[in-house]
């Protein structure tokens, strides 16, 4: 049973990952449409014993329309000629998702503008506003 490392604390079982092998579009000459060089993994994320709720959840908003209403995680790998080639390619990009998904972001902390900051804005909306004040028509006297 082959596992493989995503982190420390994370291991997908190979069983948990389906490749399918379909005909890719694209270079390959005569041989595009003989041999299905191009691949689409599956992992059922949803189900998947591997990944704690948090994780999942990560996955699920890093993934974007990459993962299904069921929480299974599509990957499509055509970028080779080779089937395995693109099979290592669709391996990778699995584990980047899930390492991505792996570790939570870190929180933003809100900051107040600087003193410097603030000065240089004001400073350039009193510019403008000159600008803006010379460009006007000043009123004419009455002849």
């Amino acid at each position: 049973m082959a596992m493989i490392q995503i982190t420390e604390d994370i291991t997908i079982d190979e069983r948990e990952i389906q490749e399918t092998f379909i005909r890719a579009s694209g270079p390959g000459g005569q041989n595009v449409n003989k041999v299905a060089t191009a691949v689409q993994l599956r992992f059922d994320a949803a189900r998947s014993p591997s990944l704690s709720p948090d994780v999942r959840r990560r996955l699920a908003f890093v993934a974007g329309k990459r993962m299904t209403d069921a929480g299974i995680l599509i990957i499509q790998a055509r970028r080779f000629r080779t089937q395995e080639q693109n099979r290592q390619d669709a391996l990778d990009r699995l584990i980047r998702l899930v390492r991505d998904a792996a570790f939570p972001p870190k929180p933003r902390r809100r900051t107040a503008p600087t003193a410097g900051s603030r000065e240089r804005r004001l400073d350039s909306k009193h510019r403008r506003a000159q600008t803006k004040k010379t460009r006007q028509d000043l009123p004419h006297p009455e002849e």
